[in-house]
């Protein structure tokens, strides 16, 4: 119940990319795509980024709900926004250097960098929004609610792909046309949000205090969680930049086939990361009535919704594998490419599919600083395997990439198994 809505509105997400291209790639210069596409992909690394803003309020809120303590689920919001404001706000303020570093670090055409820029510049007003919204879909998310996210989620695209046909179909816009319909939509989503966050706290007894809203003391935990994870999120970002440049390395050819190939794990991720969200809010709540029967069953049936998610989407992989790729790219040269290394693409799901759950379980139990460390330690192995296997080309490149991923779902394990045995157990000692 809780998952459901949760892949429904990551399904939206695609959804919303799609029309952008479809609307900005039917105007009758290329660079106008060209632009768009470099901005988002600027802002899509900027954001996730900062996804902390969402991870970490769900891990706490839900704990708090464990502990029936409505002040701490109130102030724990207040926190947040006002957090996701702050990060926002200075956002905004270095966007001129931030924007042109990432241009930079994309290395587009001087056309394309240029229209992104104009993009990027518009598209960072909404930067406080953008928070601000993650904020409030972690706090929903703890209490056990994700018909929000779904709602909100659904609203935002919505009207974001109103307002891409209106600005550029209809008044004849650009690629400002799509920037604007973002952050007018991001706005939208945060008021709408903002008004669901009011009814809920009419249900909450307790009030907001000063002292937790207004001392920096008092955000301690919120500052530590967040850190590991944000620390956590630039490793992860830093692989998947890794990958792509390695590839790139390889042709133009081999990129793109990459690219198609990476579109696969990303659908599968939308379908996992519906389970591993959902045990993000039970096993905090379990953890906060030290419920640890109820963690255990939570963990045991995600792990089994998780896996046979996982293993249909190998299963579909293998028969289907290049039916999919033909449906992502007509060159005949990159879906020759692209089929080549499918055989991966049946591995990946099954080795994956713990470090998704187990992050969600991690989460919830606020044990951030494990997360962070298979992250590094996934990396520690993921750069020598890739140096070692140069030789294979672009199959050393997933070789590498496939035991980042495993290292990462073995010491998530490892670290799982060892606290079921000591904290996260009925006789563990009451903190």
């Amino acid at each position: 119940m809780l998952a459901w809505p949760i892949i429904l509105s990551n399904i939206t997400v695609p959804l919303l990319g799609l029309v952008d291209t479809a609307v900005v790639g039917h105007l009758p210069d290329s660079r106008y795509l060209a632009g768009v596409t470099l901005g988002a992909t600027l802002f899509s690394f900027l954001y996730w980024g900062f996804g902390f803003l969402r991870m970490g309020t769900t891990g706490l809120t839900s704990q708090a709900v464990g502990r029936e303590s409505d002040s701490e689920v109130r102030n724990l919001l207040g926190q947040s926004l006002l957090m996701a404001a702050g990060i926002g706000t200075l956002l905004i303020l270095f966007s001129r250097p931030l924007i042109s570093l990432g241009l930079w670090l994309l290395d587009g055409s001087e056309v394309a960098t240029e229209l992104a820029a104009e993009y990027a510049h518009i598209r960072i007003l909404s930067a406080p929004a953008v928070l601000a919204n993650y904020a409030i879909l972690g706090w929903f998310l703890g209490q056990q609610n994700a018909r929000v996210t779904l709602l909100i989620l659904v609203l935002t695209n919505s009207v974001n792909i109103a307002l891409d046909l209106l600005f550029v179909v209809g008044l004849g816009m650009t690629s400002d046309g799509v920037a604007w319909a973002t952050v007018i939509a991001d706005y939208t989503a945060l008021f709408f949000g903002l008004w669901l966050v009011s009814r809920q706290l009419k249900l909450l007894e307790g009030r907001f205090l000063r002292e937790r809203l207004l001392k920096l003391a008092a955000y301690a935990e919120l500052f530590h969680v967040n850190a590991n994870l944000f620390v956590r999120t630039l490793g992860l970002l830093f692989a998947m930049a890794f990958f792509t440049s390695r590839g790139a390395v390889q042709g133009d050819t081999v990129l793109a086939a990459n690219a198609v190939l990476l579109q696969f794990i990303m659908l599968t991720s939308y379908a996992l990361d519906g389970f591993a969200h959902a045990a993000e809010a039970i096993v905090g709540r379990s953890v906060g009535r030290r419920r640890w029967d109820e963690f255990a069953t939570t963990v045991r049936t995600a792990a089994w919704f998780s896996l046979i998610t996982a293993g249909i989407a190998s299963l579909a992989f293998a028969l289907g594998g290049h039916y999919l790729i033909a449906l992502l790219t007509g060159l005949p040269e990159v879906r020759a490419t692209a089929g080549s290394y499918l055989p991966w693409m049946v591995a990946m799901p099954l080795i994956a599919v713990w470090s998704y759950l187990l992050d969600g379980v991690f989460i919830g139990a606020t044990a951030i600083r494990e997360m962070r460390n298979s992250i590094f330690i996934g990396l520690a192995i993921y750069l020598p395997v890739w140096w070692a296997t140069q030789d294979l080309g672009n199959h050393g490149l997933w070789l590498a990439f496939l035991t980042f991923s495993l290292v990462r779902s073995a010491v998530l394990a490892t670290y799982f198994l060892h606290y079921r045995r000591t904290r996260w157990n009925p006789m563990a000692p009451s903190l």
